[in-house]
């Protein structure tokens, strides 16, 4: 948002995808684009004139490139058309894109768009256009395209986005990632649309109810849904920040996560529910070569996994009674925009997806916040169900607060450096790993999850408030260095000190069942 950074594409400003795309950032510096009928090249752009303009093409109806205005393109730029049999371009288009001659096929032009130097590729219009080494074009299947695709090997962006689905075949987002490229599956990038399509089917169920008995009108229900729009919105894309965030954080942890991402893909095959070959995803040889070459998973790998396994978990918890536990209620409630929880409440509860809702509220949470092998990672330890493993990861998330202390790191967003704050949330993401296996290793929740929470929670926040008082000496310093090295990236001094407490933190349960054995109070045990 502050610091300008250079963007080429697919697509054009009438589009949702590419339009909006290109006026997220107000320093974005578009130099290069097409769609199916114009080639738009701005060489040298200032970002805010440049801005400027795209939002006015815009808000214009029916555009194209060629109602761009050309006093607004840097020297050596313009907007060509498609159909050209070639086109002459100047020292500032051959710079931008290492262009050797002077005149082009609009094929080779946008060829080398696609390989342009830059910081993001982003793709906002229908097409696949990027394939892996050694991959047909009868694979591919987009004959359209065929003429102006290229190698994922070839791109010298550092982050390509897909808009639009299918810019890159799978094959190519690996071989991108492999090559120490940044993208995500288009399922990920892509996954709001979705989402907004569950949401509105379940929104308009809940009202079908109070339709039946009279007491709203069409009118006034399509009223309500306008009204709603930004904040399902703002629900729709909490899911989507949410999901990218578990990506990077999975691919941080590179291999350690490793062997639990092959048993993840091996135990979904052994219920015939996975077929790599189908989702591109290594076979066990494959894996073995990847350890070999230090290549972990990339990320568009790691999406596929994450949609494996929120489906699978919701299948196996919608099948339990977790999803029927008091405290879950909150979860239905909280699914619906504000405007609908206290006048639809009573059409909320009754709504005939009910059990649906949760479970998808639940294993979203769950796997957002622990990974796509955080089922596997804790069942190796603990031999648990997937039942068993999402009540305890309900009590610890509760227990520790862990939902609010998320929230002040998210908003720590254009704040601190994503390093800084992905380090933060891995901090969050280990007390969660080993409070859960603490939990199904200690705790009974024969009399639910509530009262287990609402237990340790008043355990949690005793020793938070006496910690320190009570740890010794090398703790004190060891928790004292790293909320210092948080403050200085930038972190507040509350969250820093919360944050590297987390560890110490991660003993108050065994403190807990300590004061109860002894009858003592926390302090004393």
């Amino acid at each position: 948002q502050t610091t300008p950074f250079t963007a080429v594409g697919v697509g054009d400003m009438s589009g949702d995808v590419f339009g909006n795309a290109m006026l997220l950032s107000p320093v974005t510096k578009l130099v290069a684009a097409f769609d199916h009928r114009d080639i738009f090249i701005d060489p040298d752009p200032d970002a805010v004139i440049s801005f400027a303009e795209r939002r006015r093409l815009f808000a214009l109806p029916q555009s194209s490139w060629q109602d761009y205005d050309r006093t607004r393109i840097s020297a050596g730029g313009g907007v060509f058309s498609r159909r050209e049999k070639s086109i002459k371009v100047g020292s500032e288009i051959r710079t931008l894109l290492d262009l050797s001659k002077e005149r082009v096929t609009p094929q080779e032009l946008m060829q080398a768009i696609l390989r342009a130097r830059a910081d993001l590729l982003w793709f906002g219009g229908i097409g696949t256009f990027i394939k892996a080494p050694g991959e047909s074009d009868d694979t591919v299947g987009d004959r359209a395209n065929d003429a102006v695709r290229i190698s994922a090997t070839e791109i010298r962006a550092r982050v390509v986005g897909e808009g639009a689905n299918l810019g890159m075949t799978q094959r190519g987002r690996v071989a991108f990632g492999l090559a120490g490229g940044r993208c995500n599956s288009d399922a990920i990038d892509n996954s709001a649309g979705v989402n907004t399509s569950d949401l509105e089917v379940n929104i308009k169920i809940a009202f079908g109810r109070a339709l039946r008995d009279g007491r709203i009108d069409l009118k006034k229900r399509d009223t309500l849904l306008v009204a709603m729009t930004d904040e399902v919105a703002q629900l729709v894309l909490r899911n989507n920040y949410l999901q990218t965030l578990a990506v990077s954080l999975a691919e941080g942890r590179g291999f350690e996560d490793f062997g639990f991402q092959l048993r993840l893909m091996q135990e979904l095959e052994a219920r015939g529910l996975l077929s790599r070959a189908v989702e591109m995803l290594p076979d066990d040889a494959a894996m073995s070569e990847r350890q070999k070459a230090a290549k972990p998973l990339t990320r568009a790998e790691i999406g596929v996994l994450l949609a494996y396994a929120k489906i699978v978990l919701f299948d196996d918890l919608v099948a339990t009674d977790v999803i029927d536990d008091a405290v879950l209620a909150v979860e239905l409630r909280d699914y619906f925009p504000k405007r609908m929880r206290d006048s639809q409440a009573d059409d909320i509860e009754a709504h005939r997806l009910r059990r649906e809702i949760i479970a998808t509220r639940v294993v979203n949470a769950m796997i957002n916040d622990g990974g796509p092998t955080y089922l596997t990672r804790i069942a190796d330890r603990t031999g648990a169900d997937p039942a068993a493993i999402a009540r305890a990861y309900i009590a610890v998330r509760g227990a520790f607060g862990l939902d609010n202390l998320r929230q002040a790191i998210d908003a720590l967003d254009d704040k601190v450096s994503g390093t800084v704050q992905l380090g933060l949330y891995r901090a969050v993401q280990d007390l969660q790993f080993s409070e859960t296996v603490w939990f199904l290793r200690n705790v009974s929740f024969d009399q639910g999850i509530g009262p287990i929470t609402e237990l340790f929670a008043t355990a949690v926040d005793g020793v938070s408030k006496s910690i320190d008082a009570v740890v010794p000496k090398g703790i004190v310093e060891e928790i004292a260095g790293r909320a210092g090295s948080y403050r200085a990236a930038g972190v507040p001094d509350e969250l820093a000190l919360r944050v590297a407490r987390l560890a110490a933190l991660g003993e108050a349960p065994d403190i807990h069942l300590v004061a109860d054995a002894a009858g003592c109070s926390l302090a004393r045990a």
